[in-house]
């Protein structure tokens, strides 16, 4: 992302270094150089993209391994009721830490989900409003080049 900021910096210094047309309201710009900027701006897009696939990857990752994680917590706590004796005391007491297990896995795994699809959401996001500003200038840089050139 810097190398996209820095790119947009440039091309803006560039357009602001311009030779300025009296009267006209106009600046004169070498096409070349700004092209050139704009080509390299065009090269990264796509990795800022791979890296918000990814992102979104990552995230369905951690969901499903938090899934997991959370069904595994479930079938050891089902695993320690079956194995415990049946004796009603030590039943009674095992079904209730053994609910009190089951519970707390529950809590946990969907605590696990709702962190990750919260972070995955703000990363995304961000990624978003970055990506509509940097497209934002670049349009602005082609409107102002498309405007040189009438």
């Amino acid at each position: 992302m810097d190398d996209v900021l820095g790119l947009l910096y440039e091309l803006r210094r560039k357009i602001n270094e311009g030779f300025n047309v009296p009267i006209a309201g106009k600046v004169m710009i070498n096409k070349d150089e700004l092209l050139s900027v704009i080509d390299e701006i065009e090269n990264i897009l796509p990795q800022e993209i791979k890296k918000a696939n990814w992102i979104v990857n990552e995230r369905q990752r951690i969901l499903i391994e938090a899934q997991k994680e959370g069904e595994n917590i479930i079938k050891e706590a089902e695993d320690r009721i079956n194995k415990m004796v049946d004796d009603s005391e030590i039943s009674r007491m095992a079904y209730e830490k053994a609910d009190a297990i089951v519970s707390n896995a529950r809590k946990n795994a969907r605590e696990i989900r709702i962190g990750a699809n919260e972070y995955a959401e703000e990363v995304l996001r961000n990624l978003y409003t970055y990506l509509e500003k940097t497209m934002s200038t670049v349009k602005k840089g082609i409107d102002q080049l498309k405007g040189i050139d009438e």
